[in-house]
């Protein structure tokens, strides 16, 4: 099973996962969307999170490293529409004070 989706519009690349993140799919995943991303160069990277329930460290590790690459290319990185409980890993972690959340619950 697929477990990320692109759409690339105006220079916006939104990034759907698919699921859960944890150690076995962060990998997978993480290297689908590096290739996009050097592949399209996008000025925006949304990542969108609606879809994922569980996240574990791993999904903090998935987000943080595209997030410091979107910055290293100097591309825009915000995050979209997290559920509750992934709202609650990401403000424990502190991650609203490093990139925009929209669509949040």
């Amino acid at each position: 099973m697929e477990k990320v989706k692109f759409v690339f519009e105006n220079n916006v690349l939104t990034v759907k996962i698919l699921g859960d993140i944890d150690h076995h799919s962060a990998i997978h995943v993480r290297e689908k969307i590096d290739s996009v991303i050097f592949d399209k160069k996008p000025v925006l990277i949304l990542l969108d999170l609606s879809l994922v329930e569980f996240m574990d460290s791993s999904g903090l590790g998935l987000i943080l490293g595209r997030f410091t690459l979107a910055k290293d290319l100097g591309c825009d990185f915000k995050l979209y529409k997290p559920c509750a409980t992934v709202k609650k890993i990401l403000s424990l972690a502190g991650i609203e004070r490093l990139m925009k959340i929209e669509g949040d619950e």
